[in-house]
């Protein structure tokens, strides 16, 4: 058995290979070093190999268009990365640096094809082990795309944030307002006609009544107060999601920017193949049957 089989048993990407296999595989892995702070690729670097760590850690990462940092993942022990261009041989689509001094194990994709060659039932494990990542990273795509504001902001308020709550949201009602009118009127009305049998406890100015208003409104305001603060936190946490999804929107704008840039390089060099292909064609029809070329010119 190859020392380097059962490590290869833990990885995703290799989980479906029989013993056999493994230690096939493992006889084409190239042991590399890096110290920490050395990077193992760069974004959009030509690339064709595979690191499987042994020891140590590493971090994908890129940076956006603002120039900030964003880690993708760390991948230690049993964990592979740069998986994509072992496989389709186009550039890094992220940057890998060690984070710890690292041992890891290559896989060059020259080396994958002759591992192939001889254990070709192999290829549908690999084949079998990627649909199945690809559906894993597609169900938590669509987990992630959007998320609702109520959700992270759970309600773990006090019994003061929630008075604090209703209080202004009642402060704000036509309801409040209509009842401070007819309690206004009423308590004017009272303390300016005399009426037989009621006494007018707080005659013009009025000044009771100034005093508890000026209460009120210092008691509603610290209120109000508490309860925009909650609000602003949570419209905090609104931005952030806002962000989030504008965020993944751009990049997924890019995405299809650089698949349609691929694909139209692609098919101009497809056109190109088929140029010179014709061109190839009829210089040997050229040579082969000159005279019956030069008829179809006159013909025409």
């Amino acid at each position: 058995m190859q020392p380097d089989s059962e490590l290869l048993k833990d990885v995703g990407l290799f989980q479906f290979l029989d013993q056999e296999e493994r230690d096939g595989l493992a006889e084409q892995l190239e042991v590399v070093h890096f110290k920490a702070g050395e990077l193992l690729f760069q974004i959009g670097e030509p690339g064709d190999s595979l690191y499987l760590i042994r020891k140590g850690a590493v971090e994908a990462f890129f940076k956006n268009d603002t120039g900030e940092r964003m880690t993708l993942d760390t991948v230690e022990r049993g964990g592979f990365i740069g998986e994509l261009s072992l496989l389709d041989r186009g550039p890094r689509s992220a940057s890998a640096v060690a984070i710890k001094d690292t041992e890891a194990l290559r896989l060059d994709r020259r080396n994958l094809e002759e591992f192939l060659q001889r254990q070709p039932k192999a290829a549908m494990d690999l084949l079998a082990a990627m649909g199945k990542r690809m559906r894993h990273t597609a169900n938590r795509l669509r987990h992630t795309a959007t998320r609702n504001v109520n959700e992270e902001v759970m309600d773990n308020r006090t019994q003061v944030q929630k008075s604090a709550d209703w209080i202004a949201e009642f402060a704000g009602s036509i309801t409040f307002l209509m009842l401070h009118v007819a309690w206004f009127g009423i308590w004017l009305i009272l303390n300016t006609v005399k009426i037989p049998g009621i006494p007018q406890w707080d005659p013009f100015p009025f000044g009771f009544l100034t005093l508890t208003v000026s209460l009120e409104a210092i008691f509603l305001s610290v209120f109000v107060l508490l309860s925009q603060n909650r609000q602003a936190a949570k419209d905090r946490v609104r931005s952030d999601i806002e962000y989030d999804v504008n965020l993944k929107a751009e990049l997924e704008i890019l995405h299809l920017h650089e698949k349609m840039d691929r694909l139209t390089s692609d098919m101009l060099r497809h056109m190109e193949e088929i140029h010179n292909d014709t061109r190839i064609l009829r210089q040997d029809r050229l040579r082969t049957n000159p005279v019956e070329e030069l008829g179809g010119r006159d013909q025409g």
